[in-house]
Parts: C-alpha cells; sequence; structure tokens
C-alpha cells in the first residue's frame, strides 16, 4: 500500500437546460440541486460539497436568471468527499473582463490637441469653401 492520497480531480461542463422548465423564481434552486445531483452520479458518492466561489457564481444574477452553464471541477478523496468548485480558466476570464470594464482612461494619451482647429471654426470653414464653390460656378 502507498500513502500517496488518493483523490480523483475531473473538469465538466454542467449544462443547465432543464433548470428553465421550472418557474422562474425557483431556477437557481434547481441549478444547485442539479449541481449536486450531476456529482453524485458521477462520483458515486453522497457527500457532496459546493464551493463557495462557484455558490456566488451561480448566485451573482439573482434567483431567477442562472448561469445557462458552468464548468466546474469535482475532486474526490479517500474518505469519499466530494467537492465541486468553479473551474480556474471561468474565474481567471470573468476577473479579465471585469478589469477591461472599469480600466481608467489613460490621461496621457487622451489629452486634446490645442493646436487643431475647434468643431466651430471647422463649421465655418466648410461654410466658406462651399459659397466660394457655388459663386464660382454661376
Amino acid at each position: 500500500m502507498s500513502n500517496v492520497e488518493e483523490t480523483i480531480a475531473r473538469i465538466y461542463t454542467i449544462n443547465f437546460s432543464k433548470a428553465w422548465l421550472t418557474p422562474k423564481h425557483k431556477r437557481t434552486d434547481r441549478v444547485v440541486n442539479m449541481i449536486i445531483e450531476f456529482a453524485i452520479k458521477h462520483m458515486k458518492s453522497s457527500q457532496i460539497k459546493i464551493d463557495q466561489e462557484l455558490n456566488r457564481y451561480i448566485w451573482e444574477k439573482g434567483k431567477t436568471n442562472p448561469p445557462r452553464k458552468v464548468r466546474v471541477r469535482i475532486v474526490k478523496d479517500e474518505d469519499d468527499h466530494v467537492i465541486v468548485s468553479l473551474y480556474e480558466d471561468t474565474i481567471k476570464e470573468t476577473e479579465n473582463n471585469k478589469l477591461k470594464d472599469e480600466s481608467p482612461i489613460d490621461t496621457t494619451t487622451a489629452t486634446p490637441d490645442t493646436t487643431t482647429a475647434t468643431p466651430d471654426t471647422d463649421k465655418k470653414v466648410a461654410r466658406k469653401t462651399i459659397k466660394k464653390k457655388s459663386a464660382s460656378k454661376q
């Protein structure tokens, strides 16, 4: 017998399309139950725990709008305890999207150039050129 702990870790994508068959106000509750059922079926254990990050991700949009599918990592240890957590790539993608949305405008490159004409003077110049062209045609 080896002293190495025997853990099984697998990555799954769980589709929640059946959750939309339940009433709106019960959708996210149904999604949580679907995750537990999925873990029981695939890991052959009844001791299931959902990670806090995964729970927050599912409840992020409220009770009526859970995600359509989620990528999870399911880990089973020697004692038949199963932990379902959000897959790391999904976490990184959401953090990158939030950083892109919240990125401030760089003021060093966005400063207006004072040597160029303002929109008012551009309009005046355009009017003068139109008048000159129309006068030269007559």
